[in-house]
């Protein structure tokens, strides 16, 4: 089976962005299939809510990775400029996935296909854009604890000013397309709920950047389970806090709507994620993640080639599945073909990439041996 080729002491980051793709298949797989009766339903609610965990869970993680790959680029030598440029081009990259995403959905769907679609914002974009602006950050700082405040500061004023952002003090000057970026309205005159616009999905990006920057500090490397046991300890503190925030009077620019757009529910759904860290962690060390067999890491080691071809089979014209027609039991069967088929995708992925690694590397060995000689 295929190995990890990152340290063992995060392979439970991966494991963690492995879980969010399973919530990912389940959100989108009942949400394709289930028929119209079927969708208003608690059962199709639940499954829905499960998937509130999914999205943050991608762009926390991609926060916290931010700092990970940032200081193993120093370790080998990397200046902040290269730094920089390399995590500002990451971010470029996905926001460009993004929207070559929406352009293979417009040609393969041209009969029923809307072109303003194309500029559609999704979780690629914000992930995209996010990444930019905390490689600017970062570059900024310099220093992992300036970096730690900045971001938690930036998380804090993203939150509070979504609120107002979406109704009150919406910038419904800007173009349509521009908008969206900032609350997701795209072309319906109100944002939209499904959409992940900057406010608040951003927030989570930055929140899990500050946590990088501490994670992954040298103590905290040094005293792994301690560090990962309080992580654990700060996410139920700050589940409850959320629960204390809720009961504040909060409607201070805008109406209040706890599942969208409230700084409660993102203080619950962070420490939600915190949870998780000593779960997954105790998972990879202890549990069955321990053994070689270990899909959900392989699956968080591929995420966004699995996240984009997923889609293609989900939602796309070549769903395997009749679109809004099936049963319950129908649709969970089809979310297991998907779970099955994009785990063999990352192990296939997987084992390509180490084959190829070792083949650039024995090339590299002859070619250093016959300039030797």
């Amino acid at each position: 089976m295929a190995n990890s080729a990152k340290p063992e002491r995060f392979a439970y980051i991966d494991w963690m962005r492995g879980f969010a793709c399973l919530l990912m298949f389940e959100v989108h797989g009942y949400d394709s299939w289930l028929t119209d009766s079927l969708r208003q339903t608690s059962f199709y609610k639940f499954s829905q809510f499960t998937g509130t965990i999914a999205a943050p869970m991608f762009l926390f993680l991609a926060g916290a990775s931010l700092a990970l790959v940032s200081d193993r680029m120093k370790q080998k030598g990397a200046t902040p400029d290269q730094v920089e440029r390399r995590l500002a081009w990451r971010g470029l990259e996905i926001v460009g996935l993004g929207y070559l995403l929406r352009l293979q959905e417009f040609v393969m769907g041209y009969h029923t296909a809307v072109w303003t679609d194309l500029l559609r914002v999704d979780i690629l974009n914000t992930i995209g854009v996010s990444l930019i602006l905390m490689a600017i950050l970062w570059r900024i700082c310099k220093d992992h604890r300036t970096t730690a405040i900045a971001s938690l500061a930036i998380c804090a004023a993203i939150v509070l000013a979504t609120p107002a952002l979406w109704t009150t003090m919406r910038p419904s000057w800007l173009p349509w397309y521009v908008e969206s970026y900032i609350n997701g309205v795209h072309t319906y005159g109100v944002p939209q709920v499904w959409l992940f616009p900057l406010f608040p999905w951003m927030a989570f990006a930055f929140a899990g950047l500050a946590l990088g920057c501490f994670v992954f500090d040298e103590w905290a490397t040094r005293h792994v389970p301690e560090t990962i046991g309080w992580l654990g300890v700060l996410g139920v503190v700050l589940f409850f806090v959320s629960i204390g925030v809720d009961q504040l009077p909060l409607q201070y620019l805008a109406p209040y709507d706890y599942w969208h757009t409230s700084p409660a529910f993102f203080i619950a759904r962070l420490g939600v994620l915190l949870m998780f860290f000593p779960i997954s962690y105790a998972w990879c060390r202890w549990g069955w993640g321990a053994a070689k067999f270990r899909p959900l890491v392989w699956l968080g080691e591929t995420s966004l080639l699995v996240y984009w071809v997923h889609i293609v089979f989900v939602y796309g014209h070549l769903s395997i599945l009749p679109k809004h027609q099936q049963t319950i039991p129908g649709a969970t069967l089809g979310i297991v073909i998907i779970t099955a088929a994009m785990t063999l995708l990352a192990v296939v992925r997987l084992r390509w990439k180490r084959h190829g690694a070792e083949f650039t590397e024995r090339v590299r060995s002859i070619a250093r041996a016959k300039s030797g000689n």
